[in-house]
């Protein structure tokens, strides 16, 4: 059952987004036309406010991941490719954040919005729970890391404009919102990295997209390079070839 419900939302998530959009309801629809013109990092109260406080339920964060998984996959690992992120060990905050400003129309992600509609996965507790239930999987020990060109270049980068937010290892930090960025695909973050410097990922840091706004090409290489390259502590990260025992 579970194997064929897992097939039939990836090919939904990759072949018949645009589809799935027409068949929601209107309101849904409706919330998302009125704010997808809005640029807001922390829109106000709403669900992610009202995730924030409740306590979670891992047992239904488990299955409401479920549907995370065709894409995600179930270890929360994403693809090398880029194609998905690595959502495995990511912040509590940080997920309830996207998450909302996705349903909400703050955040533009036409594949994942139906999937994340409260039709699908519930509402604020269903978020609390699936945040819960993610930010606690093991990392991917092979993530996908860029070409290696010029490392010195982009830890110096780093160094002077990311660590503030990011922290020294790109641990992120979960009271503030910002996100773990250590172990992430390489092609992952440098296609949200070029959103967020031309305006497409409306719920970016303004402070990140006053910070990059100079980068040259070279300069974004590199710095994702090396981002890509930082690593969690080891308690945070799966063995090798790792399964979820929770979606065998």
């Amino acid at each position: 059952m579970k194997k064929t419900l897992t097939l039939s939302l990836a090919l939904g998530a990759l072949l018949a987004a645009g589809a799935a959009f027409a068949a929601e309801k209107a309101v849904d629809q409706k919330t998302f036309e009125e704010n997808k013109t809005k640029k807001e990092w922390m829109s106000q109260g709403g669900e992610r406010e009202e995730a924030l406080h409740l306590a979670p339920n891992k047992e239904n964060g488990k299955d409401v991941y479920e549907v995370c998984s065709a894409c995600h996959l179930p270890e929360g690992w994403g693809q090398t490719d880029g194609t998905f992120p690595q959502l495995a060990g990511q912040h509590r905050t940080v997920i309830i954040k996207q998450l909302a400003d996705i349903r909400d129309g703050h955040r533009d992600n036409p594949t994942m919005y139906p999937f994340a509609l409260p039709s699908e996965i519930g509402g604020p507790q269903s978020i609390a729970d699936v945040a819960d239930y993610i930010s606690g999987l093991k990392m991917n020990p092979e993530n996908g890391v860029g070409p290696g060109t010029d490392l010195a270049h982009g830890k110096k980068l780093y160094e002077d404009n990311c660590v503030r937010c990011h922290g020294a290892q790109g641990e992120g930090d979960n009271d503030k919102f910002f996100p773990r960025i250590q172990g992430q695909h390489y092609e992952y973050l440098l296609r949200q990295y070029q959103w967020i410097k031309a305006g497409k990922r409306r719920n970016a840091n303004p402070d990140m997209v006053e910070q990059i706004k100079n980068f040259t090409d070279k300069d974004t290489v590199d710095v994702l390079d090396y981002v890509s390259r930082l690593k969690p502590s080891a308690d945070m990260i799966a063995p090798v070839g790792w399964k979820n025992p929770d979606f065998k």
